[in-house]
C-alpha cells in the first residue's frame, strides 16, 4: 500500500470493545495486576508506557519503515534521551547550519564534558565529514553522526547514503534529524540511517497544539535499548493526551505535507528572480546547488521550508517582517498556518545565519494568497 494508505488503515478499526473508528484516550497511570503478579493486558505505570501512546507509535515506525519508535515530551528530550544513551567519551560531528537549539546544546554538553567534542562540518560535502571522523577527539573514541536535511534555515542538502556509509566505515552511529523532510518526503532509513530523530511538534502533529518528540530506530540494539529505559527512568514519555493528538494529526500528514510543498515550490520558484532578493533557498528549486542530492533522496516534493535573502540587508529583512500580512511572526514551523521568522535575530550572537535571511513555514493556505502577500511585503514602492 502507498504510505498514505497506511497512515490511516492501522487504526480504522481502534476500539475493539464498542467499535468506534477513533482510538480512544487511556488517561490511567497505573494498572491493576492479576493474583499471580503479572499485568494481563501488558501495561504497569505509564511512565513506561501507555496504550494511547502505542499506536502513535507503532503508526511512526510504518511511516518510517522502522523496525521500532519511541514517543518523548518534546523533541529536546528525545534528543538528551539518546545523546545520554550513547557511549561516554562520544564525540558528535554535526552540520555548521542546523536547527540552533540543538547546536547550542551540544556546544553546552561538551563544556560539561558530556561529550567529548563536537565537529561542525559543511554538511553538504561528504569529504568535510570523512575528515571530521578521522580527526575524532581520540583514536577509536565513539562517534554520532548528526544530520539534518533539508537544514533549517538554509535548506542545505545531506547526501544521507554517502554520509551513512562513511559514518558507519568509522564506526559511527548516524541519526537523521527529519523534522523538515517528514516521511512523506524522505525515509532515512533507507539511506542506511541508524536512528531517525522528529520535533513531533512540527508537521507530524501538523495543528500547532502538541509538544512532542519521537526517535525511530532501523533495527533494536544495545543503544536503543538503553534509550528505552532512560524515557522510562526520566519519565520523559509523552502524555496520553497529546499522543491522541499525535496520532489524530499523522493521519492527515501526506494531505498537508503535500499542500504545503506544492505551495512552498510555486512561491520559491516564482520569487526566484525577484529583484529585491538576493536569493531563495529551496532545494526544489532547478538551480539549488544541491537539487540533484535532494532529488535523488527525497520524493513527492522537497518540503515546506524555505527561507530568501534580502537585498539591502537586516534593515530590510525587518521591513518586510513587518509588512506582511497572512504571515505570522512565530517561533517554530510546519503547522497549518504560514510563519516567518528573521532567524539571526532569533537566534542571537554566534549564529551563522545571515542577517538578511527570512524563514517561511509554508502552510495550507492557498498559494496565491501566500504569494500576493509577500510580493506587496518586498514592492519597494510601499
Amino acid at each position: 500500500m502507498d504510505p498514505s494508505t497506511r497512515v490511516v488503515r492501522p487504526i480504522s478499526e481502534a476500539d475493539p470493545t464498542f467499535g468506534g473508528l477513533v482510538p480512544p484516550i487511556y488517561p490511567s497511570t497505573t494498572y491493576r495486576r492479576a493474583t499471580d503478579g503479572s499485568y494481563p493486558g501488558g501495561h504497569s505505570y505509564s511512565r513506561d508506557q501507555n496504550p494511547t501512546t502505542e499506536p502513535a507509535e507503532q503508526m511512526l515506525a510504518t511511516l518510517e519503515e522502522g523496525a521500532e519508535a519511541l514517543l518523548f515530551s518534546s523533541g529536546m528530550a528525545a534528543a538528551a534521551a539518546l545523546l545520554d544513551s550513547c557511549e561516554p567519551g562520544t564525540h558528535v560531528v554535526a552540520p555548521r547550519h542546523m536547527y540552533w537549539t540543538m547546536r547550542r546544546w551540544f556546544e553546552s554538553e561538551v563544556a560539561r564534558g558530556r561529550l567529548a567534542g563536537l565537529t561542525l562540518v559543511d554538511a553538504t560535502d561528504p569529504e568535510a565529514w570523512r575528515t571530521a571522523f578521522d580527526n575524532r577527539v581520540a583514536p577509536g573514541a565513539p562517534l554520532l553522526a548528526w544530520i539534518e536535511t533539508p537544514a533549517n534555515p538554509t535548506g542545505d542538502i545531506t547526501d544521507l547514503l554517502a554520509v551513512s556509509e562513511l559514518a558507519h566505515e568509522a564506526g559511527a552511529v548516524v541519526v537523521a534529524d527529519n523534522t523538515v523532510a517528514t516521511p512523506a518526503h524522505t525515509r532515512p532509513i533507507e539511506f542506511g540511517v541508524d536512528v531517525v530523530f522528529h520535533s513531533a511538534t512540527k508537521q507530524l502533529n501538523g495543528h500547532g497544539d502538541v509538544l512532542a518528540g519521537a526517535l525511530v530506530c532501523a533495527a533494536p540494539d544495545a543503544l536503543w535499548d538503553r534509550v528505552r529505559h532512560e524515557r522510562g527512568y526520566r519519565g520523559a514519555v509523552l502524555g496520553p493526551f497529546e499522543a491522541w493528538l499525535l496520532l489524530r494529526g499523522m493521519r492527515t500528514l501526506f494531505l498537508r505535507v503535500r499542500q504545503s510543498s506544492a505551495s512552498a515550490a510555486l512561491i520559491a520558484d516564482a520569487l526566484a528572480n525577484h529583484q529585491g532578493l538576493r536569493s531563495v533557498l529551496y532545494p526544489g528549486l532547478s538551480h539549488h546547488p544541491h537539487h540533484d542530492v535532494a532529488a535523488r533522496q527525497m520524493h513527492d516534493g522537497f518540503g515546506m521550508l524555505l527561507s530568501i535573502r534580502l537585498r539591502g540587508g537586516a534593515e530590510a529583512a525587518r521591513r518586510v517582517l513587518g509588512r506582511l500580512e497572512l504571515f505570522t511572526d512565530a517561533t517554530s514551523l510546519g503547522s497549518v498556518e504560514s510563519l516567518v521568522e528573521h532567524r539571526s535575530m532569533v537566534e542571537g550572537a554566534g549564529t551563522p545565519v545571515p542577517d538578511d535571511l527570512l524563514r517561511l513555514s509554508i502552510g495550507i493556505e492557498h498559494a496565491a494568497d501566500l504569494l500576493s502577500d509577500l510580493r506587496q511585503a518586498l514592492d519597494p514602492e510601499r
